[in-house]
């Protein structure tokens, strides 16, 4: 199999280990998407890409550059997780709440404004406010503003950066970090970065001690938006019930045993079908090669994911032989 990894860092610990599991027996080619301009790359990424189009590609980039790749990936029949219509639905904050709540999850009330300047106009809030960037990407604003001062100091901040409102929901300080891959439930616990001590480490939170209810939340997610790999951020909003703040296409899942082979599995799978699928329409006879290699890659049970720094081991040594197309 030839399996194709969007990403402007294909040592990311999550990559590497992926990588590290399938070679030498399937091929694992980087693809860079390039930087966060507007459109797909004219350059070396897009033809290059499609003069050689592997079995599989996995979307870890969320730029425009990279969705737009991964959107021409498919429409020349490449199979993309997830997919680039599904990322997208998770990168406009207003759009991803009402798709949330109308599916009947319970996801925070999320209110569009302009700028955070309009907020800091309207004078003291009622209450703690959370302000995030209306897109999602990384390092965007998310941040608590429990008054008109700091309102104003973001506004300062980020003066023309399109914004969303929660209320602030008192809870314990820590986020529930719910990871799917698959199917397949990961958790952690980790300090919330709007804790008055800042973001913390992530901690382990086995997934049978969550509520049912929190783990149903989570696995609804993907069903609602197409997703097969996500992240989902919940709090507990009292009494156990959860409360999600926030969903992530493609997230780093990092130091989560078995993640790695979950991910592994799906590619492969995935990578498979597709390969079945194009000997159907071609009319040839051969629609279990793609099942035989799969098998072949004797990646099963979930015991060896490691920590970040074993992971990043992993990373060293392999992106070495990650072709970079």
């Amino acid at each position: 199999m030839r399996i194709g990894l969007v990403t402007a860092d294909p040592g990311h610990p999550l990559l590497a280990a992926v990588t590290e599991l399938l070679t030498p027996k399937h091929q694992v080619v980087w693809l860079d998407p390039g930087g966060e301009g507007q459109g797909p790359d004219p350059g070396l990424a897009a033809s290059a890409a499609l003069s050689s189009l592997a079995d599989v590609y996995l979307l870890k980039a969320r730029t425009p550059r990279a969705l737009a790749l991964a959107a021409l990936l498919e429409e020349h029949g490449a199979p993309v997780l997830n997919s680039a219509a599904a990322t997208v639905r998770c990168q406009d904050r207003v759009e991803l709440a009402a798709v949330a709540r109308a599916a009947g999850l319970p996801f925070a009330g999320t209110a569009a404004v302009a700028t955070v300047g309009e907020l800091a106009a309207a004078g003291e809030p009622d209450g703690p406010l959370v302000i995030k960037s209306r897109f999602s990407r990384r390092h965007d604003l998310v941040a608590r503003a429990d008054g008109a001062v700091r309102l104003r100091e973001l506004a300062a901040d980020w003066p023309d950066e399109p914004v969303v409102v929660q209320e602030f929901t008192a809870n314990s300080g820590w986020d529930h970090k719910l990871w799917v891959v698959d199917g397949q439930l990961f958790a952690g616990l980790r300090r919330s970065e709007l804790s008055p001590d800042g973001r913390g480490p992530t901690l382990p939170l086995p997934v049978g001690e969550l509520p049912r209810s929190w783990t149903d939340a989570a696995l609804r997610v993907g069903e609602v938006f197409g997703l097969d790999v996500y992240g989902v951020d919940v709090l507990d909003a009292g009494g156990g019930a959860p409360l999600i703040v926030d969903i992530n296409a493609f997230p780093g899942i990092r130091g989560q045993a078995g993640a790695p082979e979950a991910l592994a599995r799906l590619a492969l799978r995935t990578a498979a079908r597709g390969r079945r699928l194009d000997a159907e329409e071609r009319g040839a006879g051969e629609r279990g090669a793609g099942e035989q290699g799969a098998n072949e890659c004797g990646i099963r049970g979930s015991g060896t994911g490691g920590s970040d720094a074993g992971e990043s081991g992993a990373g060293e040594r392999k992106v070495a032989e990650v072709g970079k197309k």
